[in-house]
């Protein structure tokens, strides 16, 4: 397809696909090199970051191997459908992975931040179901033939090109995931702003130690805060894109553009905010470590 500037949009979708997604591997292999670098894989918060970075790693490899392989749809449709369902398989175990360990990061933290409670036993838990629980669902659409280009013919997915099969998606996907952003960034304003509240009240702790190591555990939770908040953000465009396709068969360049953008920054936000984290926690870890503070224990728990 041609648009009015006289460039093939298929050419144009496929190439921002590529480059977008490309980036964000790019952003989140560099966050994971460091982390393993570093060596904070030991501790347990630090490796719950590391899987958030694979598991977007994963979802960008995706999304730029579906930009670079599609460009020849056309050519051998029969033969391109097959790699398209495998694309969409995989497109969904991912982003339902990338969920699922950005719903344990904000469990973990709410319930050590607020209920007092460290739950690092669960990591296995967290591990398993993260990883099992989008096979399960991403093979139902696969039993339902239901993978299949979008309406812009570039992106594998669930088609929804029916009413039934919207509600299908909307059941697999959109719906648990805005449901579960909702609660998990929720939880994560809930957890700032304890933390917040017990640093303008730092002067009931002794003024010179406590009170300065509140203000310190406030700086490291808060890159961590962005996981769910920056997903449920970047979520808003795409469910508004999976419903526009849904109800339109034209596709629209700008709304496609904007959906890749934002999908692509799922990936690289997590990336992102990894670095952020471990030059923030870094910084405060050249300091003395507090002796009373039960946040910044846990920050550096083994």
């Amino acid at each position: 397809m041609v648009n009015s500037s006289g460039v093939n949009t298929s050419i144009l979708h496929h190439a921002v696909l590529a480059v977008a997604n490309g980036v964000s591997v790019l952003v989140c292999l560099l966050a994971a090199i460091l982390l393993c670098c570093l060596k904070l894989y030991k501790k347990i918060v630090y490796r719950l970051a590391l899987y958030q970075v694979l598991s977007a790693l994963a979802m960008a490899s995706v999304g730029a191997a579906m930009g670079v392989v599609f460009i020849n749809y056309d050519e051998s449709p029969t033969i391109y459908g097959r790699v398209c369902t495998a694309i969409g398989f995989l497109e969904v175990y991912t982003e339902w992975t990338k969920l699922l360990f950005t719903m344990w990061v904000t469990f973990h933290l709410f319930c050590f931040a607020v209920l007092h409670k460290n739950l690092k036993k669960l990591e296995v838990l967290y591990v398993v179901t993260s990883l099992l629980v989008p096979a399960l669902i991403a093979i139902v659409p696969l039993v339902t033939h239901s993978y299949g280009l979008n309406s812009d013919g570039d992106v594998c997915y669930i088609y929804a090109n029916t009413s039934v099969a919207f509600i299908e998606r909307l059941a697999l996907w959109d719906g648990p995931a805005m449901l579960i952003l909702i609660a998990a960034s929720t939880a994560m304003v809930v957890m700032v702003t304890k933390l917040t509240i017990q640093v303008c009240r730092r002067s009931k702790y002794e003024p010179i130690t406590d009170g300065d190591q509140f203000t310190k555990a406030l700086k490291q939770v808060l890159p961590l805060a962005a996981y769910p908040i920056l997903f449920f953000i970047f979520e808003i465009p795409v469910f508004i894109f999976h419903v526009y396709t849904t109800q339109h068969s034209t596709p629209n360049e700008k709304m496609y553009i904007a959906y890749v953008v934002c999908f692509a920054l799922w990936s690289a936000s997590s990336g992102a905010t990894v670095i952020i984290h471990m030059s923030v926690v870094r910084i405060c870890g050249r300091r003395r470590k507090p002796k009373k503070l039960h946040i910044l224990n846990f920050m550096y728990a083994e």
